[in-house]
């Protein structure tokens, strides 16, 4: 299929500074990156503002790349060149894509990335929905994918109203997995309840803790995820039964989790943790490539992706606030063609 030309430069949110400052993010006249082998060139659709971005932005997200660098961890968008014969197969083909490491993201016009980081979108998933097919489908996929091959019966989850969150309380109910869900707000405990999650607690309600221990032991629960980390970590840990296991995937209250050493040293218990783009940096492993063929899938079902906002590069102060302010209503995307001159 022929691509339309390429033009020589190109629209890019640059970030200039890691101090999580509006001003830091400008739109700037880049040239268009070119492929090299093992590569492909994707014009941008969609790229959603994860959490994970907003940690990056703030330098808070794994090894800092040298700045000015373009963030956007994933996004989606039609392949119009390759730097080799195998991305040739993908060139006209609408893609859901992964940014490089260590190099520039996708909150750009155009944006180079690694073809094995590529996912060809069936006809019926939209750029938006496609935008979001790494991040939170995989982590929920791959979290729970764990769980099943570790025999755990029951599980428990921190930051439950989050689009991961929710993924993993639908991939439970598949699967007839009893789950705890802990929400950070009292508000959240009756969304979680209207999409069928039984087990939910807030933790701004009194005695937390010893209802989530009670719970998380008549349960028999084995293994937490956390996506906050801080003081939610201990208490998940301290709350499962003798031998249990945390897995902490990310940071959202942005502070060190925090243990007591006797859940480790006399309760067998356990912390680990796990992070996508490691996950996804070991290329075509056996757990890799069944994520692959399983997130599709599931997209639009059990892996449903609300849309809050689509704005332009342009609009990146208004973007990052409204994702900033409530990360639970659905995904905040750029969409470069809506600030494209006409």
């Amino acid at each position: 299929m022929r691509a339309p030309p390429v033009p020589p430069e190109m629209r890019a949110l640059v970030l200039t500074a890691y101090d999580g400052r509006p001003e830091s993010l400008q739109v700037m006249r880049r040239a268009v990156p070119r492929p090299t082998s093992g590569q492909v060139l994707v014009r941008m659709s969609a790229s959603p503002i994860n959490p994970s971005d907003l940690q990056f932005v703030r330098g808070r997200h794994g090894p800092r790349n040298a700045l000015p660098v373009v963030p956007g961890l994933e996004g989606s968008g039609t392949v119009v060149a390759a730097g080799g014969l195998a991305g040739q197969l993908l060139v006209g083909r609408r893609v859901a894509c992964v940014a490089p490491v260590g190099g520039d993201g996708l909150w750009a016009e155009y944006a180079v990335v690694p073809l094995h980081q590529c996912i060809p979108l069936r006809a019926h998933i939209s750029d938006e929905q496609g935008a979001s097919l790494f991040v939170n489908p995989c982590t929920a996929w791959v979290l729970m994918e764990r769980a099943r091959e570790g025999g755990h019966a029951a599980l428990a989850q921190t930051g439950a109203a989050t689009s991961v969150g929710l993924m993993l309380a639908s991939l439970a109910r598949r699967r007839n997995l009893p789950m705890v869900h802990v929400v950070r707000r009292t508000e959240q405990v009756e969304r979680l309840r209207e999409v069928g999650a039984e087990h939910v607690l807030s933790s701004e309600e009194p005695e937390f803790e010893e209802r989530l221990r009670l719970l998380c032991h008549e349960l028999k629960v084995s293994l937490a995820f956390d996506a906050v980390a801080g003081r939610l970590t201990g208490q998940m840990l301290g709350a499962l039964p003798e031998g249990g296991r945390v897995t902490v995937y990310g940071a959202l209250s942005e502070q060190e989790s925090r243990i007591d050493p006797a859940d480790v040293m006399f309760g067998r218990k356990s912390v680990d943790g796990f992070s996508l783009s490691d996950w996804a940096r070991r290329g075509f492993g056996r757990e890799q490539l069944k994520a692959l063929m399983g997130v599709p899938t599931l997209l639009g079902n059990a892996l449903e992706l609300p849309v809050r906002a689509c704005l332009p590069l342009e609009s990146a102060g208004e973007a990052v606030r409204i994702a900033s302010a409530d990360m639970t209503s659905g995904k905040v995307l750029f969409m470069p063609d809506k600030g494209a001159s006409t």
